[in-house]
């Protein structure tokens, strides 16, 4: 079926209806001295709500996502689950020859997550390949409808994704993706890859430990044992949303549902510690925060991906028969919230490109848009290991 073109439109009472909720908020007190260790500090809530309620333009906003975004909808049918509505950012390039390339989010992202990374992407040059770009809203998240029934999982965002590339007419494609969109993508890459899709790139670099990751362990270097401390204290001290959101979706749905402040709070808290010393803005804050309080399905739908995932086949994703062949890209940034040694990474699958970077975190596409895009430029550029794996489409303007 045809697509038909969106604008983000959020009735005037919605936005009245917010302005109350944040008059009427109530806030905890806080311990002296706390800081950051017992969560976000009293002083960062009460200015953002402040921001909020008086000051934020998010009329403004809308307007900057609606400019700088082409942004459509279109139904996609998905097995068991019936037709949903999809929104999504489709913006070619004007190089005929670009490389169609699908880019999906994870939570708590959403389509906004790659607004800096569409025009340098897209843009035409002699001496990189140009994109087509596709930003799929995930369903549930943002203007996307979810999924009405349980057992919406992995394979099924996986199928959505594919089957809105396949209506845009690319038959051939490739994907990159964080968090939860590198699970995706990676699943997208076993399931469609070699025939739809060609070559898959992810900044969220997972791998499974060998049978005795104990004994490994003393091989490690002292990096790789730095990077797996990283990773057990986000593990102990920093996943507790995971375990909630994997548990009982429902149940934390009715606050962040409720309240724009507690999903403030809980939104926020991953922005500043899931980055590497981003200099967030609060209308930046706002503005990304805002996308999931104005979604259509609200606050709780995005929650239920971990759900879905963590109780029905995320195991299977990492098994060795589920590895896709096709090419892999990885670009590693050291603040990301998993860092695991390559002996566990190099399972991952065909490896043929790879990149460390000296700074960046969980969000790269928005942190750091000109690494993450100069990354994709070498790995499909002319002397990349992955050029010319869409037929007939290099990505490069004729000379």
């Amino acid at each position: 079926m045809p697509e038909s073109p969106f604008k983000i439109s959020v009735p005037d009472a919605l936005l009245e209806r917010l302005h109350k909720k944040l008059e009427l908020a109530d806030l905890p007190d806080e311990l002296d001295g706390a800081g950051w260790e017992y969560g976000v500090p009293l002083a960062d809530v009460k200015r953002l709500v402040a921001r909020w309620r008086n000051g934020y333009d998010w009329r403004a906003h809308e307007a900057q996502i609606n400019a700088a975004l082409p942004q459509f909808t279109r139904p996609i049918s998905v097995d068991g689950h019936g037709t949903l509505e999809i929104h999504y950012v489709h913006q070619p390039s004007a190089v005929a020859g670009a490389i169609p390339l699908l880019f999906v989010h994870g939570w708590p992202g959403s389509f906004l997550e790659a607004r800096k990374i569409v025009p340098l992407l897209v843009k035409k040059s002699v001496d990189h390949p140009s994109f087509h770009v596709v930003v799929l809203g995930l369903p549930g998240f943002g203007f996307s409808q979810g999924a009405s029934k349980p057992g919406f999982d992995i394979a099924q965002y996986a199928e959505v994704g594919n089957k809105l590339m396949l209506a845009l007419g690319y038959d051939e494609y490739v994907t990159q993706g964080g968090d939860w969109g590198a699970v995706i993508t990676r699943t997208m890459a076993k399931l469609y890859g070699g025939k739809y899709i060609k070559a898959w790139h992810t900044n969220f670099v997972l791998g499974t430990p060998p049978a005795d990751a104990d004994a490994a362990q003393t091989e490690l270097t002292p990096k790789e044992q730095a990077g797996l401390a990283h990773t057990a204290k986000f593990r102990d001290r920093g996943s507790g949303y995971s375990k909630q959101q994997s548990t009982q979706p429902q149940t934390l749905g009715y606050a962040l549902s409720d309240s724009p402040v507690g999903l403030l709070a809980w939104i926020y808290e991953k922005l500043v510690t899931w980055t590497d010393g981003y200099p967030w803005e609060d209308d930046e804050v706002l503005t990304w925060i805002s996308i999931f309080w104005f979604s259509r399905g609200g606050p709780a739908a995005s929650l239920r991906i971990y759900f879905e995932a963590f109780n029905r086949n995320l195991d299977k994703v990492f098994r060795p028969e589920a590895y896709p062949t096709i090419p892999l890209g990885l670009s590693h940034f050291p603040k990301e919230l998993v860092i695991l040694p390559k002996s566990w990474t190099r399972k991952s699958g065909n490896i043929v490109f790879e990149k460390e970077h000296d700074s960046g975190g969980h969000f790269a596409a928005y942190e750091k848009p000109n690494e993450l895009v100069d990354d994709l430029r070498q790995m499909f550029g002319r002397q990349g290991p992955a050029f010319g794996v869409v037929s007939g489409r290099s990505g490069y303007a004729a000379e």
